[in-house]
């Protein structure tokens, strides 16, 4: 009789529980030797029993099927090592038959020739498959317990590293420059001035390496506003949990940026240009038509000439560089006058008390939207308890309300901290005002171009010798107000600077002006 030995091992556990390839290998060598065995080939396999797509049981079954006759049995040590599902179990029993081949356990023999050992064999099968069941599930029972503790389970995401505390604990916390490089992906999306594609270049530009589906993934993963995500589970609905870990983004930004992904958030986006020498790109309207004017270049003799030129037919046409040189002479007059820092600076902080009294209103509606959601999701839960609705109405209704609860609240930290003091974020700004026409002449084309639209919240007008605009930036507005009020103040008292203040229009108050209206000279 000849035999081939079949000797499988899966983890370190089973090498524990005196399941090595060594070990087995002894044993099936020692009964084939005290039962006149001839051993053909030893098979030593390295992969789970739950089917039977292992690389080395497929190559041992093939030789079967090409050299019929020439094996008697296929041994192992017990049935455990053949299979771990029932259902496969018995099947690959038949082919094997089939191919004159009996498969059989040296620790657990039966002769299948007998019906009774039938029930023997299904309880060897049956028990490792339901060992398995068990193990798989006291580990999702074990994961679920742990989310909802608030700990992340898992390799860690983009921007979040794996750590593990002095007695053992694993988590995860921001790692930089990743976390960063995150906070400012969400933060873009929120603006709506780029799509999520370019946002995505940009983000690998900077340090982010990742594929491009798991990058949509990241955007919807409430792990960077400090929630991870439990899913339904049984009776148990799905739902974000507080994390234990530190967040990266509010909640309030996270739930923004899934309104802008949903297209429930309207954006408005401009125009980028490509080229250094064509900043303005995007910006500038045509002086005849009124329509955009767009850049390119032209071949000449002695290099390359940009050009801003209309896109219409209306002819309009203008050097590229005499247009940026006259922009950045005109931005030079943005820079405050000396002594005025400290007087904007005081203007600024009143007229952002004034304007940010509407948020005490939008606070008092989320209060009460808050209050009304959960008091809706209690009289959900006395409907149940007086059985006028079904159970799964409830937990439907209780998914519905905890989300929005969740993003009520999230408003609702939002707005309580928008009140804080604007002077750090003040006395930055100023300081970048004092400098403003150093840093546009020493900044990239991005970032100029962004200088250009935090200024000029609408186009501007280029007749070839000056600029037009229909609105400047409110702040900036406001700070000619008071330039204007500083020259005419004749007696040197500042109470009519003050008073300036409360001529500047506000955006949304006022219909829009046609283009034109201010020209930049101050």
């Amino acid at each position: 009789m000849t035999a081939d030995l079949y000797i499988r091992v899966s983890t370190d556990e089973q090498a524990d529980k005196g399941y090595s390839q060594r070990d087995q290998e002894e044993r099936l060598r020692k009964y084939c030797e005290n039962n006149q065995i001839k051993v053909r080939q030893v098979i030593f396999e390295d992969h789970s029993a739950k089917t039977f797509n292992r690389p080395k049981w497929n190559g041992l079954l093939f030789d079967l099927k090409k050299k019929k006759n020439v094996v008697d049995f296929v041994l192992f040590s017990k049935w455990d090592r053949f299979s771990r599902n029932a259902g496969d179990a018995y099947q690959m029993i038949n082919i094997l038959r089939k191919l004159g081949v009996e498969p059989q356990a040296i620790e657990q023999p039966l002769d299948l020739a007998v019906p009774e050992n039938k029930l023997m064999l299904a309880f060897y099968l049956a028990a490792p498959e339901v060992e398995n069941d068990r193990r798989a599930l006291n580990v999702l029972l074990g994961m679920r317990k742990a989310k909802k503790e608030g700990r992340w389970m898992g390799v860690a995401p983009v921007g979040y590293a794996n750590k593990i505390t002095e007695d053992g604990k694993k988590y995860i916390a921001p790692v930089e420059p990743e976390a960063s490089i995150m906070k400012w992906v969400f933060e873009k999306l929120d603006e709506g001035q780029l799509n999520v594609e370019q946002i995505m270049k940009q983000a690998f530009e900077k340090g982010i390496k990742t594929c491009r589906s798991n990058f949509w993934n990241l955007l919807r993963n409430p792990v960077y506003c400090g929630r991870i995500y439990l899913s339904g589970y049984k009776d148990e609905v799905s739902r974000h949990v507080q994390g234990l870990h530190q967040s990266i983004i509010s909640e309030a930004l996270f739930y923004d940026v899934q309104d802008y992904l949903n297209g429930k958030k309207k954006t408005y986006r401009a125009k980028v240009g490509s080229m250094d020498e064509l900043q303005l790109r995007g910006y500038l309207i045509c002086p005849k038509c009124g329509k955009l004017l767009t850049g390119s270049a032209s071949k000449g003799r002695n290099g390359r000439y940009y050009y801003y030129h209309c896109v219409s037919s209306c002819g309009a046409r203008f050097k590229a560089e005499n247009a940026n040189q006259l922009f950045s002479s005109e931005l030079k007059k943005l820079v405050p006058k000396p002594g005025m820092t400290e007087v904007y600076k005081v203007v600024l902080q009143e007229e952002f008390k004034a304007q940010t009294k509407s948020q005490r209103e939008d606070l008092k509606q989320v209060k009460e939207a808050l209050e009304k959601a959960n008091t809706e999701l209690a009289n959900a839960r006395k409907l149940l308890l007086s059985n006028e609705i079904e159970p799964s109405e409830y937990r439907s209704i209780k998914s519905d309300y905890e989300k929005k609860i969740t993003g009520l609240e999230s408003k609702l930290i939002e707005l309580s901290q928008e009140g804080k003091s604007i002077e750090p974020l003040l006395n930055k700004a100023l300081a970048t005002l004092t400098s403003l026409d150093k840093l546009y002449e020493m900044a990239d084309n991005k970032a100029k171009r962004e200088i250009i639209g935090s200024i000029f919240p609408e186009k501007l007008v280029f007749d070839g010798f000056q600029y037009r605009t229909a609105r400047l930036n409110e702040a900036v507005s406001l700070i000619y107000s008071l330039d204007r009020g500083f020259n005419q103040n004749e007696n040197g008292q500042t109470e009519s600077i003050f008073d300036q203040s409360l001529f500047v229009p506000r955006t949304g108050f006022e219909p829009a002006r046609p283009f034109g209206h201010h020209h930049l000279k101050v």
